[in-house]
């Protein structure tokens, strides 16, 4: 059989790689006879990986000292690493979430990836408004180092609610995709976006204490009536690095099972269709999850 998907053989580094969508996409990986680089906090008991390593992706110093680990060259780069920001404060969530993956892709990537290599980020449907708000994210996209992202992040920091970080990291890492897509193409380089929708992942219970029930969840993602599988969610990410794709770049490839439709044809609400740095906007968002969390506490 011919290797249509071309993953033998080839240096493919995965972030988030220990559980999730990220673990699915490291299965699917070697399967197809890659040499997977699984990049975590926890481990990654994926039989058949070439490495694992262990790094906090909210730490510059962290992220140098994994690359000194990987190979000079890497032909597939895969974002997956995530953090909902239900359990961690805003900073921690934002650089986790948009730092890492600007700092990697123009420290790293732009430098050991070579002609028919592939970039595939995991953003999500939370930021899918990122054209509507690009005045919002430019300071932020248009950053260069990790000193001037957290600069101009700081007052957000100090006062947002750590879940609108995921919401603004997940839109400023759209329009960086879309802006460096331009970039790297010039290099030979693809790059992509997955936006997946509601999955059932470690985080499930993260996001739906956000949102009040498992139906909430399911309420977002469109006419399925149930979750996505962390599956559903890797096959679109390794098709998007594969020989298969080859002629696409700067897409942001919705995986949602008509959610998007539903918002475009004005047959649901676009709850998401909010600023994520209007400090009124946080403030309500902060007072509404303070009593959501008082709500189980004292049920």
């Amino acid at each position: 059989m011919k290797d249509y998907f071309g993953y033998n053989g080839k240096v493919c580094v995965v972030t988030g790689a220990s559980s999730g969508m990220g673990k699915a996409t490291v299965e699917m990986l070697v399967d197809l006879g890659a040499i997977v680089y699984a990049i975590d906090l926890n481990p990654c008991e994926v039989v058949g990986i070439e490495k694992f390593i262990k790094c906090n992706l909210a730490s510059k110093e962290e992220i140098d000292e994994t690359f000194k680990q990987l190979p000079e060259k890497i032909d597939s780069f895969f974002g997956i690493a995530g953090l909902s920001g239900a359990k961690t404060d805003y900073r921690t969530t934002f650089d986790c979430n948009y730092t890492a993956n600007m700092y990697i892709t123009l420290n790293y990537l732009k430098q050991r990836m070579q002609k028919g290599g592939a970039i595939v980020y995991c953003t999500s449907t939370a930021g899918l408004e990122w054209k509507k708000f690009k005045k919002e994210q430019n300071k932020v996209v248009h950053s260069t180092t990790w000193e001037e992202i957290t600069k101009v992040t700081s007052k957000l920091a100090a006062s947002a609610p750590a879940t609108f970080a995921y919401m603004y990291s997940k839109r400023c890492l759209s329009q960086f995709a879309c802006e460096q897509s331009v970039e790297f193409a010039k290099l030979g380089v693809r790059m992509n976006n997955v936006l997946p929708a509601s999955t059932d992942t470690g985080m499930k219970q993260e996001f739906q204490d956000m949102v009040g029930s498992e139906e909430g969840l399911i309420e977002q993602a469109g006419l399925a009536n149930r979750l996505a599988t962390s599956e559903e969610m890797a096959m679109p990410m390794v098709f998007l690095n594969s020989n298969m794709a080859s002629f696409i770049s700067g897409l942001d490839m919705v995986v949602d099972y008509t959610d998007t439709c539903l918002k475009v044809l004005k047959m649901k609400k676009n709850i998401e269709a909010v600023s994520a740095t209007n400090p009124i906007i946080c403030a309500m968002a902060k007072k509404m999850l303070q009593s959501q969390s008082k709500k189980r506490l004292n049920p």
